[in-house]
């Protein structure tokens, strides 16, 4: 099992990262916002892992990220450049630069 959990938004963030990443990592996607009942089934079983968060430079994307920042304080966040919006049409070398620090990236990017 992974101690690495990223969340992103959506099924398209997460086959985008999947491109950049060289390493077994569990994605999970929020599909936009988190209702109270999505929250404990999200964050109670990963409370103990390593969690990131990497969601769209909009104003969902920051929605959820403050909610993420209550649920998950310890949680690291990753961020795309407002210029790229959002996760699934950031170039796959900035993607790459930015998950660098924390996960394993193919040696392509």
């Amino acid at each position: 099992m992974e101690d690495k959990v990223l969340i992103v938004e959506g099924t398209s963030d997460r086959k985008r990262v999947k491109q950049v990443l060289d390493e077994e990592v569990d994605i999970i996607c929020t599909y936009g916002t988190l209702g109270e009942e999505k929250l404990e089934t999200l964050i109670l079983p990963i409370e103990d892992k390593e969690v990131y968060i990497l969601v769209d430079a909009d104003e969902s994307g920051e929605s959820l990220r403050k909610q993420l920042k209550r649920e998950l304080p310890n949680a690291v966040h990753l961020y795309t450049l407002k210029e790229y919006g959002q996760v699934e049409t950031t170039p796959v070398h900035y993607l790459a630069q930015v998950l660098r620090a924390h996960f394993n990236v193919k040696d392509s990017h």
